[in-house]
């Protein structure tokens, strides 16, 4: 539990500050350690903070009362420290990338409102967060058991307070809320009988008491959510201003909604006509062969990872720590199997677990698997190098490295998203892929997805698009099984934003690789340009595009916040 003395003692933190000396690095310590606290949890494998082990899911009309106090307090904070405009750039950057990160909790409680218009943002927060203490793997060390009876015992406590906070539910995601929780008891069932022989004697006997009043409130917060149904609002957009603010304040992205339209059109043409290339290298020949087993799978997954390794430092595009540790795959263990809608079923580890390998966890190979466990059923090099090496562990374990914590803090999906995405078609055409024309082809549908995900965003954003039209346009124009279209679908009209990071962050990283190449001429080195991109991955090109060259052109003016919300 919370103890008074921490509430106190964060509330000094946010609210007292003018008593004494205040500086960038202050407020950003402050600021991290707050919101590891309130950060919201979602199915998003990048934003997965450390968090103390006393932190509670509290979304109480006090809890939220006292996040907006504290983000006003932050954001007093910020504007009180804005560095002169001939200061450094490194404290430009630090100091535009503190608001971003501020602005951020804002969009979330005051233009977003998941916290009162998405039923499903409480399962996030409930069975959500009980799924990312399990990704690790085992051992459950009494630490580890502990923490997840933790959270497993407030999952009533957080379903009280939704019921009080959900006053503009969305007849979607409502739709969606209760078809996640169709199946919830045996779900809970299967999962304590999985569980348990992991944990002590004890652990055992409050698991079971836990996992049986978490299956009553869910149940029970099912069955209300459907006697709200009549009543749910049948719209889910975002609106121009809310998006633009986003845009603006926390992306820090240069696009307007129209630009960024036209750009994905013309990646999708792009996409789709290299894809029909290597469609036609293939005719005549049989398709894609499955792992004979998931055993198989993980042991080809496990030599690509370190021939990636090898790959990168012998094509010079990539220096690779001798001490950074492994992505590995594994297979799903039967504990996760009844959570594993609850989000990535990867672990990058994090800023205290540097030497530990990361895991992500396959599913047994079969004809019938969805979009992209099939693709590593069958190679799993497309989704090691987005994920893996050199993709977000890879880039997120160098970031936790980096010498000014405000960077190491710092996380922002069009940068990561951006790696990642740029990750794949850097090895496709350095040659990782010349052996498989099968893989290139998925490589190219990876890249037709990423150019539709931009429009699903914006549109569903702007509310030209209802969530069943987007998952129907992206089951069809991928293609894509119905399933995992509606589940892309109903994740980016939840968090806005989060689908354009992978084309848009990508294409920012095409024009610093241009321009850095025309600023050092024959100095360039595709090497240095590459280290330098991945060990400040977390920060947004437009600040990265700053601070190499003084170029604003690309960082936009920070907006109000909107006065009206949908």
């Amino acid at each position: 539990m919370l103890s008074l003395f921490r509430i106190a003692a964060l509330c000094a933190l946010v609210c007292s500050a003018a008593a004494r000396a205040d500086d960038l690095r202050t407020l950003d310590a402050d600021y991290w350690s707050w919101r590891a606290l309130e950060q919201p949890y979602s199915d998003d494998d990048i934003p997965r903070l450390e968090r103390p082990f006393d932190a509670q899911v509290d979304w109480s009309a006090a809890a939220t009362a006292r996040y907006r106090a504290a983000v006003q307090g932050f954001e007093k904070r910020w504007q009180a420290l804005t560095p002169p405009a001939d200061a450094a750039r490194v404290d430009l950057v630090d100091h535009r990338l503190i608001g971003s990160a501020i602005a951020r909790a804002r969009f979330e409680l005051d233009i977003a409102r998941s916290w009162q218009r998405h039923p499903g943002f409480y399962i996030d927060q409930t069975l959500g967060s009980v799924y990312v203490a399990l990704l690790a793997p085992p051992p459950f060390d009494a630490a580890r058991e502990a923490l997840i009876l933790h959270r497993l015992e407030r999952i009533p406590t957080t379903l009280a307070a939704a019921r009080a906070n959900l006053t503009d539910i969305r007849r979607p995601f409502l739709l969606l809320a209760t078809d996640a929780l169709t199946d919830i008891e045996p779900r809970l069932a299967r999962f304590e009988q999985t569980l348990a022989p992991h944990f002590s004697p004890n652990g055992q006997n409050r698991l079971s008491r836990g996992v049986q009043a978490a299956a009553t409130a869910l149940g029970g917060y099912r069955d209300w959510l459907h006697t709200q149904a009549a009543s749910a609002r049948p719209d889910t957009a975002l609106g121009r201003d809310g998006y633009d603010y986003f845009l603006h304040n926390v992306a820090l992205l240069p696009y307007t909604p129209d630009a960024m339209l036209a750009l994905a059109h013309a990646e999708w043409s792009r996409a789709v006509a290299f894809e029909s290339i290597e469609e036609n290298r293939l005719a005549g020949q049989a398709p894609a062969a499955l792992f004979a087993s998931s055993d198989a799978q993980v042991l080809a997954e496990h030599e690509q990872e370190l021939r990636v390794r090898q790959f990168l430092v012998a094509h010079h595009l990539l220096s690779v720590p001798n001490d950074l540790a492994h992505y590995r795959n594994q297979l799903l263990p039967d504990y996760l199997e009844p959570l594993a809608f609850l989000g990535v079923s990867d672990d990058l580890t994090g800023p205290t677990r540097l030497h530990a390998d990361s895991v992500s966890y396959i599913r047994t190979p079969r004809p019938d698997l969805p979009y992209f466990y099939r693709s590593t059923a069958q190679d799993p090099r497309p989704i090691l190098v987005h994920e893996g090496i050199p993709g977000h562990y890879f880039q997120l374990a160098l970031g936790w490295r980096h010498p000014d914590p405000v960077r190491r803090h710092y996380y922002d999906s069009a940068a990561n998203e951006g790696i990642g995405f740029y990750a794949e078609e850097l090895m496709l055409q350095a040659g990782l892929f010349d052996d498989n024309a099968h893989t290139r082809a998925t490589i190219y549908n990876f890249m037709r997805l990423r150019a539709l995900r931009v429009e699903v965003d914006v549109r569903l954003a702007l509310g030209e698009y209802t969530l069943e039209q987007a998952a129907d346009y992206l089951q069809r124009t991928v293609p894509m099984d119905h399933a995992t279209a509606l589940e892309e679908a109903a994740n980016f009209a939840a968090t806005p934003g989060t689908a354009i990071s992978y084309q848009i962050g990508k294409t920012q990283i095409l024009a610093l690789l241009a321009d850095a190449r025309r600023h050092d001429g024959a100095a360039f080195s595709l090497l240095n340009f590459h280290d330098r991109l991945w060990r400040e991955g977390n920060v947004p090109f437009a600040l990265t595009r700053f601070e190499l060259w003084g170029d604003r052109s690309e960082l936009p003016t920070p907006l109000a916040l909107p006065q009206t919300h949908p």
